[in-house]
């Protein structure tokens, strides 16, 4: 691991200096601001993954099991995400918003336990089955996370029209059906990603820990969610609910996803993350 640091140094390095291009584009429309930071963060992300690659290589497993493989991979997911996003519907300030975050979860990071897996927890845990649980639970994390950004851009593009605001910037941010319609493209995406996480999850639960309980506070809250966005699904898709009060709703529903993710976790009796 320790040759690695150089590594998730320099990642953190190259993000903060992507994150202020971005930063002077955004207050000037600075679109060789723009180019730069873009390219740095694609290195950022190549960086990212060779970090991945060699400490799987390293720990002989996927590195999804620990708290700081956790928040790297999640990491690794904000900066995948938000790149494809741009490339096919080029929204501009996307990978601004969305990298802001990533950059706060790489800096947390730096504090998360470095604990290394011990062989027979490696061995209990390193089921295909747990892997895929983790992987797609990430997944969806990172769906959520960006439909969420979609729903600040829609109410910063709201208040910005209601006050008649005309800039560059107000284009910029894109218009209010596209933001609108990716924000439920990915929450729909995302919830059933979580919800077959969540069937993976417990069956591997059942079969692996003695004395597993569905009432256990990472299992509720996990359900909390699914149930949180699919009333989101359905108030769009069912009664035609728009505009802001959908923004404002996926808004909350993402605050739910961060206690399912850093609060439930310290209560849970099993969570292999915290053991």
């Amino acid at each position: 691991m320790q040759n690695a640091n150089w590594i998730y140094d320099t990642t953190i390095i190259l993000y903060a200096l992507s994150i202020i291009g971005y930063f002077i584009d955004f207050l000037q429309n600075n679109r060789k601001a723009n180019r730069m930071a873009f390219w740095l963060l694609s290195i950022v992300w190549m960086l990212q993954t060779v970090f991945f690659v060699q400490r799987m290589i390293e720990v002989g497993r996927p590195p999804i099991l620990t708290p700081f493989e956790g928040l790297f991979f999640y990491a690794w997911i904000l900066v995948t995400f938000s790149m494809v996003m741009n490339y096919f519907f080029r929204i501009d300030f996307l990978v601004f918003f969305t990298n802001v975050l990533g950059f706060l979860i790489m800096s947390i990071n730096l504090f998360a336990p470095g604990e290394q897996v011990s062989d027979e927890m490696s061995t209990r845990l390193i089921s295909e089955l747990l892997v895929i649980h983790v992987t797609m639970a990430f997944v969806s994390y990172g769906a959520f996370t960006l439909s969420f950004i979609f729903s600040i851009m829609y109410l910063l593009q709201h208040r910005l029209l209601k006050q008649k605001k005309w800039s560059k910037r107000l284009q910029r941010l894109g218009s209010l059906s596209t933001l609108e319609r990716l924000s439920f493209v990915l929450n729909m995406t995302g919830v059933p990603i979580l919800l077959l996480s969540l069937i993976l999850g417990v069956i591997w639960a059942f079969l692996k820990i003695q004395g597993f309980s569905l009432l256990d506070a990472k299992v509720i809250t996990s359900f909390i969610v699914i149930a949180v966005y699919s009333v989101f699904l359905y108030q769009k898709v069912a009664k035609g609910l728009q505009g802001k009060t959908l923004a404002i709703w996926n808004t909350g529903a993402f605050l739910i996803v961060l206690i399912n993710y850093f609060l439930a976790s310290t209560l849970t009796e099993f969570h292999f993350w915290y053991q």
